[in-house]
C-alpha cells in the first residue's frame, strides 16, 4: 500500500468513527419547518393574487357598459391595467432572478464574494431602471388621435399586448446577456485580484 492510500484510508476510518453530529436532528427538523413554512408562504401569496385578479377583473366587467351585448370599456382602464400588470411583473420578477442568481453568482465570483454580493445589487438597480423607464416611455395619456377610439379595440389590445412582450423580450436578453458575462467578469476580477498580490 502506498503512503498516499495508506493516508487517505486512515483519514476515511477518521471520519467514518466520528459518528453523527449531535446537533443533526434538530437542524433537519428546523429545515422542514423552514420548507412548510415558506411553501405555506407561497401558498398564501398565489391565493391572495389570484383573489385580487379575480375581483378586479370582476370589477371592470362589472362596471363596464354595455351596448348590444358588446363591452364599451374606456381606454383609460386598459391603460391602467396594463401599467399595474407590468409593475407586478417587475415586482414579481426581480426577486425571483434574484433569488436564482446569487448561487450563480457566488459560483462565478468564489474568489471574491463581496464583489459578487455588490454585482447582484447593481443588476438589481439596473433592473428596476430598465422597468421604470420601459413603463414610462410606452404610458399613454391619451388615446393616439386617429388610431384608438374611446372604447378598448383591436389596435389598442394589440399595443398593451406588444408593451408587456416587449418587456419580457428586453429583461429576457439583458438577463441571457448577464448570464454569459458574468463568468468573463468573475475571471477578470479574480486575474486582477491575483495580480494585485491580495
Amino acid at each position: 500500500m502506498s503512503s498516499v492510500e495508506r493516508r487517505l484510508t486512515d483519514a476515511l476510518r477518521q471520519g467514518a468513527g466520528e459518528g453523527v453530529s449531535p446537533d443533526l436532528f434538530d437542524r433537519v427538523r428546523l429545515s422542514i419547518a423552514e420548507d412548510r413554512a415558506r411553501r405555506r408562504r407561497r401558498a398564501l401569496l398565489i391565493t391572495a393574487w389570484t383573489i385580487t385578479a379575480g375581483l378586479v377583473s370582476s370589477a371592470v366587467l362589472l362596471l363596464t357598459p354595455r351596448r348590444d351585448g358588446v363591452y364599451l370599456m374606456d381606454w383609460w382602464i386598459l391603460e391602467l391595467g396594463t401599467n399595474l400588470v407590468l409593475i407586478a411583473l417587475a415586482l414579481w420578477l426581480g426577486p425571483f432572478i434574484k433569488r436564482f442568481g446569487r448561487a450563480y453568482a457566488a459560483d462565478v465570483f468564489h474568489d471574491n464574494p463581496q464583489t459578487g454580493k455588490s454585482y447582484i445589487v447593481l443588476t438589481d438597480i439596473v433592473y428596476y431602471l430598465i422597468f421604470i423607464a420601459y413603463i414610462l416611455f410606452t404610458v399613454n395619456f391619451a388615446p393616439p388621435i386617429g388610431e384608438w377610439g374611446p372604447y378598448v379595440g383591436a389596435d389598442q389590445l394589440e399595443w398593451e399586448a406588444a408593451r408587456v412582450g416587449g418587456i419580457l423580450l428586453i429583461i429576457g436578453v439583458l438577463h441571457g446577456l448577464n448570464i454569459v458575462l458574468m463568468p468573463v467578469l468573475g475571471r477578470l476580477f479574480s486575474v486582477n485580484r491575483k495580480l494585485s498580490g491580495r
